[in-house]
């Protein structure tokens, strides 16, 4: 696992703090098998609503992965996963162990870091862009490190009402996550990139957020 920082806000410096607590307190009393085998089998649900199949051999980034990210079901594809928290989650969780994983190249660095030393067929992005310090830095990332007609698959929880959006940015409503916005201000930011939306599905209903999935294709 390499290692990768950029400059970071006191705001982002505690959101990561409490993204490690919070993965300790969820899984402190979920079994360690039981709780990947499930893990798997969400994964396998999302590709089957968007009706995506990853090739053999395809190459794909998990960019933001955390402890149990989609590289998990992604054998005999050829995979980088990228996170900062990588090393916290080896040290501190008994429910991440990289060598369970020998088809994924773990990278240990901050998404906006990262530089894609090849071009990727699918680039995962799953409920990670908005826990990055730098929105626009991390969006610039997955999409250049997405080949030309290949696909990004983002996730994302966004505001319902224009009011609580802004009122989340001035307030610390929703520590965990930094970025504060609406689907359409994502959507915005991703096809100033030169991607175009091919689907977007509603994965959970919400009273102040939603969250969405949106599949996109890069020109």
């Amino acid at each position: 696992m390499g290692s990768g920082r950029k400059k970071t806000s006191i705001k982002w410096r505690l959101a990561q703090f409490l993204e490690i607590r919070w993965w300790q307190q969820y899984l402190r009393k979920k079994g360690k098998e039981e709780y990947l085998e499930a893990k798997r089998a969400y994964w396998q649900r999302v590709l089957d609503r968007l009706d995506l199949e990853v090739p053999d051999a395809a190459h794909v980034l998990d960019a933001g992965c955390g402890p149990a990210g989609i590289f998990m079901i992604l054998p005999r594809r050829e995979v980088v996963a990228v996170d900062p928290l990588l090393a916290a989650y080896a040290e501190k969780l008994a429910h991440f162990s990289p060598e369970r994983y020998p088809w994924v190249h773990f990278e240990t660095m901050m998404l906006e870091a990262y530089q894609a030393p090849k071009l990727f067929d699918y680039v995962f992005c799953l409920n990670a862009i908005n826990h990055v310090a730098d929105l626009r830095a991390g969006i610039s990332v997955v999409a250049k490190a997405t080949k030309p007609e290949g696909q990004l698959i983002i996730s994302i929880d966004t505001h319902r009402f224009w009011g609580l959006k802004w009122l989340f940015r001035l307030l610390p409503g929703d520590a965990l996550h930094p970025h504060q916005h609406s689907l359409a201000d994502y959507e915005a930011l991703l096809q100033q990139q030169g991607f175009s939306l091919t689907q977007k599905v509603k994965l959970k209903p919400g009273w102040i957020f939603d969250y969405w999935i949106l599949v996109l294709e890069k020109a």
